[in-house]
């Protein structure tokens, strides 16, 4: 990988490293066990409830609604890595500011949640725009599933230092589990923004992605004319997604099996408790999906260049289906190991090959605001899934049957997935 990965590739795929260690630290370990247990000390269990979600829903609506927005400004302006450092800038910030904040200042905390989480997603969009600026489309599918691989690293690696910083927190000169938290988000911020510089500092490169577009590109351009010509483009997308039946079975497909695999994702410790699983196997199972998932990616990345990116993302979200079938009859926390470390080896090459292939079907030269929508639709995801696995678990009174009911979500992406033309190249019309 190292022989065949270029600088401005490795520059790019280190960011992946560096905002990993937000989702993994902040958003699926400490700050929901953190914010219930310190922030909102003095509040009832229902009420931080509802303010945690009411916080995290209110940043994916915000996210969900300026993505494609935001992705046609920085086309118009060729501005992705100023945007990128900008929204990147005010999650570090925002995650950092955390380290500050005393035990019951609820409010206070989930109101830099929300930026800290606006930030980290908008960052994303022009993080994944720039794939092809960095990647020719032979590249992308490994230089695409490099970065999520050292995603799973970077993040596994400073979340494994911070769980032990809270178990042994006398080994690191801290007082106790509360202060060793602070620090831990804190740390987080230090490495987001460090790991985040060589990607920033590195320029543009120039790939096959056709010309840039003349009109904004210049910074004597008021930013109204900017943001009509983005408002423009914006229809203009809408109108070859339409008319484009390459794109739209994509982004179907999209929505329906990444709503499943953020499903379980976000369900899953929910559920291992539901069944009686400790909280320590739950974490343990975190951490390995983590250092399973970086080789395994990697290994995606090679065997979508292979055999083609739509026939790997298949097989992984076969696995994904009968994973999900065993999880919903499993009742050990050792079953659970197992079926975390069967996860690890498909969950990165999803998120990857899906940006990767993607990239292939749009028009590089617009990359922005496309990946804006599949941003936008990555946001929307995780909507039903929880939806389906309550319902039906409430209306069964079983979770187990809760869990299953998500092969629906897979099943239904695959079917769009499979007739998808992975060898479809970018709209013409588009590339003018």
């Amino acid at each position: 990988m190292a022989r065949q990965t270029t600088r401005p590739q490795r520059d790019w795929a280190l960011y992946d490293w560096a905002n990993s260690a937000f989702a993994t630290t902040v958003m699926a370990g400490f700050f929901p066990l953190f914010f219930k247990q310190y922030w909102a000390d003095g509040l009832s269990v229902t009420d931080s409830t509802f303010w945690l979600g009411a916080g995290n829903s209110a940043a994916s609506l915000l996210v969900l609604l300026a993505a494609p927005l935001l992705g046609a400004l920085a086309d118009a302006r060729g501005t992705h890595r100023r945007q990128l450092a900008l929204f990147a800038a005010s999650g570090i910030l925002a995650t950092a500011a955390f380290f500050f904040i005393s035990r019951s200042q609820w409010e206070a905390a989930i109101a830099l949640y929300a930026i800290a989480v606006i930030g980290f997603s908008s960052a994303n969009v022009f993080y994944d725009a720039l794939l092809p600026e960095v990647a020719g489309r032979d590249e992308r599918h490994r230089v695409s599933a490099f970065g999520q691989a050292l995603g799973y690293l970077g993040g596994g690696l400073l979340f494994l230092v911070n769980v032990v910083m809270t178990l042994k927190p006398g080994w690191f000169g801290l007082a106790d589990a509360g202060v060793a938290v602070r620090v831990s988000f804190l740390s987080v911020a230090v490495w987001w923004a460090v790991f985040s510089i060589p990607l920033l500092r590195s320029g543009p490169r120039k790939t096959d992605a056709g010309p840039a577009r003349a009109v904004g590109t210049g910074s004597g351009v008021p930013f109204g004319r900017r943001l009509r010509e983005a408002l423009r483009d914006l229809r203009c997308t809408l109108g070859e997604i339409r008319a484009h039946r390459n794109l739209w079975l994509f982004l179907i497909g999209y929505w329906f099996y990444i709503d499943g695999v953020a499903t379980i994702i976000r369900m899953a410790v929910d559920y291992g408790m539901a069944i009686g699983l400790p909280a320590n196997s739950l974490i343990t199972a975190l951490l390995l999906v983590q250092f399973i998932g970086f080789p395994a990616t990697i290994a995606f990345g090679r065997l979508g260049t292979r055999i083609g990116p739509r026939r790997a993302l298949m097989i992984a979200l076969w696995v994904y289906l009968l994973a999900t079938i065993a999880a919903s009859v499993m009742s050990t926390a050792l079953e659970f190991y197992l079926l975390a470390g069967v996860l690890g080896l498909v969950q990165g090459g999803v998120q990857a090959l899906s940006r990767s292939l993607f990239s292939q079907l749009i028009p590089e030269h617009r990359s922005g605001q496309y990946f804006g929508f599949l941003n936008m639709i990555g946001k929307a995801a995780a909507v039903l899934g929880p939806v389906l696995v309550g319902t039906v678990a409430a209306l069964t009174d079983s979770p187990r049957l809760g869990i299953l009911s998500v092969i629906v979500l897979f099943a239904v992406g695959m079917a769009f997935l499979v007739r998808v033309d992975d060898g479809h190249v970018a709209p013409a019309a588009a590339r003018t």
